[in-house]
């Protein structure tokens, strides 16, 4: 079985009603005979993540990630988790693939959500900000969902410490 080695964030941001994270929808690949349009009904929301690199970190591939899929910059705040799956490429040769995605809790700095360039348009349909809590509500994957709530703990953690 092939392994995948990634990483990704959770980026927030506070807003007026509490907490917002940037979220992805991928374009994702159609399975063999299934049209745009079928493809399109179904809303994908996800995390942005990627494989990381050689000669390259987990927390820098998680930073480089959400740059080039949502377009802003984010400091690592602290390592999350590392969730493991399997899955099945849909596209190419349909193989299985066992997955560990390094996730890293992320404070949004600076840019524009969804000004990506063209050419991550053919992984990224597009991103935006949502309430933290419908994060958890909306995400597709249930290992990510899992993370979200890891994030929300550890944002209660860390204003309490600030407080104190």
């Amino acid at each position: 079985m092939l392994r995948e080695i990634s990483a990704g964030g959770v980026v927030v941001r506070p807003a007026t009603t509490g907490w917002e994270v940037a979220v992805i929808e991928p374009r994702g690949e159609p399975t063999p005979g299934e049209s745009d349009k079928k493809r399109q009904k179904k809303e994908v929301l996800a995390l942005p993540k990627g494989l990381i690199d050689p000669g390259e970190k987990p927390a820098e591939t998680a930073v480089r990630e959400v740059r080039e899929e949502t377009g802003i910059l984010a400091k690592v705040l602290t390592k999350l988790t590392d969730i493991k799956y399997v899955y099945v490429r849909s596209w190419g040769d349909r193989q299985r693939v066992f997955k560990i995605v390094t996730f890293y809790l992320l404070q949004y700095e600076s840019g524009t959500i969804d000004e990506i360039s063209p050419d991550m348009r053919i992984e990224v349909k597009q991103s935006r900000w949502i309430p933290i809590e419908d994060a958890q509500k909306k995400l597709a994957y249930r290992g990510e969902r899992s993370v979200i709530q890891l994030a929300r703990e550890k944002l209660k953690s860390l204003q309490e410490e600030a407080q104190a």
